[in-house]
């Protein structure tokens, strides 16, 4: 910030002319499973230190590593590499280490620790601190550049009425932004509690109700056949289901099934046929998410082309996280699957999208995949598993209806979690707002009309640093040593 910018009576230094102790390590440590905690850059977050991840060094090596000097309750800390210039106060008195990825800055007079921590998170300062960062493959700041960096200074009653308010406006954006971040756990839940109630009639108890003529759906087309063994034991975990309604095997929902093939990485390319992977299917919902896109260009002879997948195809994950489920809701033109992936081909006379819906269901399609899972020493799902699972069957109009409540429902909860994501994204944006405001004199604009005793004379900031001077001067001019106890 230039000098013509500052506040009244606001001064600008650099900041070892108020700082005691500006250091780092070289190097980190062996880690050990106990010993003193050891404070790394993922410690380092939104002004605090953070528990998790907890990693400990050795009394043993704590004792040669903290050789120039030990972190206090009260210093401040900041990262030196990405993520480069997050800052926190340690509010622990407990030993501590610091890693070597991380500054310990501790200003001459302890009254300035809370308002120089939030002047080093302004955005101003951040702003310096990567203009003046160096490296290549990895940019970070040097303790003897981060010494030179300059940060504005009000006298010492403005800095702490900076300070307090700064810890009231921050905590009600914390607060508000850890209330916003609930919500999208409500809502995974909430879409969760659809599922289970379409796909044991409760959804559409009432509409049912009102339809007495309707009855179970018989499928005829029984062409692929199940596990009797593996059904037996999909029934068994089922909820109840009304009286109107059949269970049967998915197998005998199912036209065509397969998995896709392996070896497709020599086929990837810029543009061609659309290649679906795992990151295309999600649980707790029965879209395809389109953002990460994969394309392959195939020779005119090749086996995978057998998993072409055509509308109203359902895909569903084989490994790691087995059973999301994904229905071709649009024309792709040509596209294939990778071989962590099944493709399932519904038979024309049930509703796909109901058929993903019963597999997408944690009471359901879930359990009953994770139960064959656990139930076997294989890792993934085998399309054997998927011809097997017990699919509650509604009468086909009450298939259609269930699935328009649920996209009516789903496009409701959507609609929330846009509205939470963009309230979040001006959240986060208030902080460095607020932030901007308090190093701009905007914050205590007012006060210091009121209290223009408090800002001049001895109580400047001028003062102040020329205190600070004298001090330090009057240390003999070495840095403290700041010796273990």
């Amino acid at each position: 910030m230039s000098s013509k910018l500052l506040p009244e009576g606001w001064e600008i230094t650099v900041l070892e002319n108020i700082s005691n102790f500006i250091d780092y390590r070289g190097k980190t440590p062996k880690k050990t499973s106990s010993g003193v905690p050891l404070i790394t850059a993922k410690n380092i977050r939104n002004g605090f230190i953070k528990a998790e991840p907890r990693e400990f060094i050795s009394e043993d090596d704590y004792d040669s590593w903290m050789t120039r000097g030990i972190p206090n309750f009260g210093d401040i800390v900041i990262t030196t590499e990405a993520p480069l210039g997050n800052v926190a106060l340690l509010h622990v008195r407990e030993k501590i280490a610091l890693a070597q990825r991380a500054i310990c800055i501790q200003p001459f007079n302890s009254h300035m620790n809370r308002y120089i921590h939030y002047a080093l998170r302004s955005p101003e300062f951040q702003k310096e601190l990567t203009s003046n960062a160096t490296g290549t493959t990895v940019s970070g700041i040097k303790a003897s550049t981060l010494k030179k960096l300059g940060l504005p200074i009000p006298s010492l009653s403005e800095q702490k009425i900076i300070a307090e308010k700064l810890d009231t406006l921050l905590a009600q954006v914390d607060s508000t932004k850890a209330r916003l971040e609930q919500i999208p756990k409500i809502l995974k839940r909430f879409r969760q509690a659809v599922l289970a109630a379409a796909v044991s009639g409760g959804l559409t108890s009432e509409w049912r109700n009102e339809l007495t003529n309707q009855s179970a759906q018989e499928i005829t087309e029984k062409k692929i056949k199940p596990n009797n063994g593996l059904f037996k034991q999909a029934k068994s975990s089922l909820p109840v289901i009304p009286d109107s309604w059949n269970i049967v095997p998915s197998a005998h929902l199912i036209e065509y099934v397969t998995s896709g093939s392996r070896g497709w990485a020599s086929y990837y390319s810029d543009d061609g046929a659309l290649f679906l992977r795992m990151s295309n299917v999600r649980y707790n919902t029965t879209k395809l998410d389109l953002n990460d896109l994969q394309f392959v260009r195939l020779p005119t002879n090749v086996e995978g082309k057998r998993s072409l997948v055509k509308m109203d195809d359902l895909i569903i994950s084989l490994t790691a996280d087995v059973g999301r489920v994904a229905r071709i809701d649009k024309d792709l033109g040509e596209a294939y699957i990778n071989q962590h992936l099944a493709l399932v081909r519904p038979i024309k006379n049930i509703n796909s999208e109901y058929f993903a819906i019963c597999i997408a269901a944690q009471n359901v399609g879930i359990k009953q995949i994770q139960y064959f899972k656990k139930g076997a020493t294989k890792v993934g799902l085998g399309l054997d598993d998927i011809r097997s699972l017990a699919i509650p069957l509604p009468p086909f109009p009450e298939q259609h209806e269930i699935v328009r409540r649920v996209e009516q429902l789903f496009a409701y909860a959507d609609t929330i979690e846009k509205q939470v994501n963009a309230a979040l994204a001006r959240v986060n944006n208030l902080t460095q707002s607020i932030l901007a405001k308090a190093f701009r004199g905007e914050l205590t604009a007012h006060w210091r009309a009121e209290n223009p005793d408090l800002i001049s004379g001895e109580n400047s900031a001028a003062a102040l640093l020329e205190k600070i001077k004298a001090e330090r001067a009057a240390s003999t001019g070495k840095k403290a040593s700041r010796k273990k106890a």
